[in-house]
C-alpha cells in the first residue's frame, strides 16, 4: 500500500513538478484533478520533477468525486488554512489519502464542509496567507511516514 497525494485542480507547474519529486522519493502515489491550470509535458513541469516522472504512479482524474469513488475504503484528509484541527492531531495510516486544493483558492468549501472531521491545517503565523502548496504536502505526507516509523523507506 502507499499514501496518495491528490491535488484538486494544481495551477502552477513547478507546484506539481516538486509534490511528483517527493512522490517519487517515498513512493507515494499522484492524482491529478482537472482541469489543470498547465500542461502535463509542460517544460517547468517536467524540470521540476527531473528526471523522476518514470518513478511517479500518477493518476488523473476529471473530478475529485471520481477519486473518492474509485476507492470507496479510502481516508481522506482535506488541507485547509480555514480547518481547526492542526495535522499533527491526526493518526494517519498506510494508505491514506491527502487532499490539497488549487494554490490560488485551495479547496472548495463545499469539500471542507462535508468533511469537517478530517479537515487538517499546517500551524502557522497569522502574516502570511498560506504555505506554498509543495512544501505543503511534504509537511503532511512526512508527518503520515514518521507515525508509521517511515514504512517503506530507507
Amino acid at each position: 500500500m502507499a499514501f496518495h497525494i491528490v491535488l484538486v485542480e494544481p495551477e502552477i507547474p513547478a507546484n506539481t513538478g516538486n509534490i511528483a519529486r517527493t512522490c517519487a522519493a517515498t513512493g507515494a502515489h499522484l492524482h491529478l484533478v482537472h482541469p489543470l491550470g498547465f500542461l502535463t509535458d509542460d517544460r517547468t513541469l517536467k524540470r521540476a520533477g527531473l528526471d523522476y516522472w518514470h518513478a511517479v504512479h500518477v493518476e488523473h482524474h476529471d473530478s475529485f468525486e471520481e477519486v473518492r469513488l474509485a476507492n470507496p475504503e479510502g481516508r481522506f484528509f482535506f488541507a485547509s488554512t480555514r480547518a481547526s484541527k492542526r495535522y499533527s492531531d491526526f493518526e494517519f495510516r498506510d494508505g491514506d489519502f491527502f487532499v490539497f486544493g488549487k494554490e490560488t483558492k485551495g479547496l472548495p468549501q463545499e469539500l471542507l464542509d462535508r468533511n469537517p472531521e478530517t479537515c487538517l491545517r499546517i500551524p502557522m503565523t497569522g502574516d502570511v496567507r498560506s504555505l506554498n502548496l509543495s512544501n505543503s504536502a511534504a509537511i503532511v505526507l512526512f508527518e503520515a511516514f514518521r507515525q508509521t516509523n517511515f514504512a517503506g523507506l530507507e
